[in-house]
């Protein structure tokens, strides 16, 4: 029973590593790619749970049972020799004429498998059991099995020839998937001569190790920076370069939950609106208009540097203090007020603001802090105008 050892080991490995590139392919770049060789993976699943019952029929000499997991097991191993020619193909982005012969080779060499079964069954070719239950390999079982290991090294060195092309990871990429399928052709010529060991499943394991860690990795990490920085892009405000309205909203909810969840420490909340930028827009236009939004801001920023400033419409911003700003939040806004009242005097750009803090005994959601805040600002807002038209 030490043959079907080796399977379940190399079973439980296969499922522990291809784990997350068997599941379901999200719409990726490489979604084709993932496709073949997700086709490919469940097609050594397959062998795996054939190879399996093959030890444990063969080592119980269940002659019927174990002829007929045979037939399985040569259909699985020739199964997956053509899906990863198929992955190799959409790998290597051959779309070309050698792309569609080695894709045909591929079928070619399951159709020709099913044919030598079917004779099988007639005349023994492939393989037969004695009246022992004994398992012998036949000449059309090392001639199919020798096809299979050609068309491995040809899809192998072809790899590797397309890598001496490549630079950078894409070379590696290839090396990888190269040696892979050398590897492979290794453990079926190991096979070839030892069928009583079970050289493919080892073979199989540390193929698809090596992709794992060479390819499968690589290029999920490539793909975590890519969906990172579009996030980051997605969150920041393309006028002002500060956080937007969507982080804002993220933000908020986060710390609506740590409100409720009682995890929430200290924290204010400035809110900021922009008086008088229609009147801007009006008269002088829009660009200048952007211009005015993105002064202020500055403003806003170079005041309350050491806290996260979110741009939340037009014309408003909101502050969220912690830490150093929120320790020094009196003297910061105090200063801040004191240039904006300098501000109407001279003329130059004026902000509203409004600020309100945490306080855990009564505060139960973000959202009641930020209406305290909001008020003090139209309450503010109404100061500066009166300043204004005195």
């Amino acid at each position: 029973m030490y043959y079907a050892s080796f399977g379940v080991f190399s079973l439980i490995i296969h499922f522990i590593i291809n784990y997350e590139i068997m599941k379901k392919p999200g719409e990726t770049e490489d979604k084709a790619v993932r496709v073949r060789y997700r086709r490919f993976l469940f097609s050594l699943t397959l062998y795996y749970v054939v190879d399996i019952l093959w030890g444990s029929l063969y080592g119980l000499r269940i002659r019927t049972l174990a002829y007929a997991d045979t037939v399985l097991y040569f259909l699985s191993v020739a199964f997956s020799v053509t899906l990863w020619t198929q992955y190799v193909v959409t790998f290597l982005k051959q779309n070309g004429l050698f792309g569609v012969m080695i894709t045909y080779a591929g079928w070619a060499i399951f159709v020709l498998e099913v044919l030598v079964l079917a004779v099988n069954f007639v005349a023994p070719i492939v393989f037969a059991f004695d009246e022992t239950g004994e398992y012998h390999t036949l000449p059309a079982r090392n001639a199919t099995l020798a096809i299979q290991i050609v068309l491995f090294l040809v899809t192998s060195i072809y790899a590797l020839a397309s890598a001496s092309r490549c630079e950078g990871k894409s070379r590696i990429h290839f090396q990888s998937v190269g040696f892979s399928g050398l590897i492979m052709t290794l453990f079926i010529i190991l096979q070839t001569y030892y069928p009583l060991l079970p050289f493919h499943s080892v073979g199989s394991v540390v193929a698809t190790c090596f992709i794992h860690s060479m390819v499968i990795q690589d290029v999920k990490a490539d793909l975590d920076r890519k969906l990172g920085t579009v996030k980051i892009k997605a969150y920041i405000d393309p006028l002002t370069g500060v956080r937007n309205k969507l982080a804002y909203l993220e933000t908020k909810n986060t710390f609506t939950n740590q409100i409720k969840e009682g995890e929430r420490e200290a924290f204010g909340v400035v809110v900021f609106d922009i008086n008088d930028l229609k009147v801007i827009n009006d008269t002088k236009g829009h660009d200048e208009g952007d211009k005015y939004i993105q002064t202020a801001c500055d403003m806003i920023c170079d005041k309350f540097k050491h806290s996260p400033v979110f741009r939340i419409g037009g014309d408003e911003f909101v502050a969220l203090l912690e830490g150093e700003d929120y320790d020094n939040r009196a003297s910061l806004l105090l200063a801040f007020e004191k240039q904006m009242e300098a501000n109407v005097r001279t003329g130059r750009i004026v902000i509203s603001d409004g600020m309100s803090v945490f306080d855990a005994e009564k505060d139960e959601d973000y959202d009641v802090i930020f209406t305290r805040a909001d008020k003090r600002m139209y309450e503010r807002k109404s100061v500066l105008k009166n300043m204004k038209q005195n």
